[in-house]
């Protein structure tokens, strides 16, 4: 019970997610062929959002539920892994039209074919946690 909250809010934003239509195939094809502006006005704005919600974090010395302080230094920058990363991130999110926050409000809106995509991120998170050791960080 003491989740409700949390589940509760994912609720909130899947329905936010398939309002704002950014889990639309359509409009990330528009983003990819430079067709519209509205995902990249979407990313502007989570960027925007994330800026202020860190700004905050640190500037009033934010908690979080539990009661740990929440520790938000930087991790190195490595050109390579982040290029791949990237690359790999971008080709999986042009080939199914999801990132992985929409593909679970596409699955909880019944669309069935997304199921692939979100077993295929799945098994890329398990091949990553297993090669993690392996590769440089």
């Amino acid at each position: 019970m003491k989740y409700l909250k949390f589940f509760l809010v994912g609720i909130y934003f899947g329905i936010v997610l398939i309002k704002s239509e950014v889990i639309s195939w359509f409009r990330i094809q528009e983003m990819f062929h430079f067709q519209s502006i509205h995902m990249y006005g979407v990313l502007a704005t989570a960027i925007a959002v994330g800026l202020a919600t860190v700004l905050l974090i640190k500037g009033l010395k934010l908690k979080s539920f539990g009661g740990e302080s929440i520790d938000l230094t930087p991790k190195p920058f490595n050109r390579v892994a982040n290029l791949a990363g990237g690359i790999i991130f971008g080709f999986g999110w042009a080939l199914t039209g999801a990132c992985p926050g929409p593909l679970y409000a596409l699955a909880g809106a019944g669309y069935v074919s997304v199921i692939l995509a979100l077993l295929s991120a799945l098994a890329g998170v398990v091949v990553y946690g297993t090669l993690k050791p392996k590769l440089p960080h």
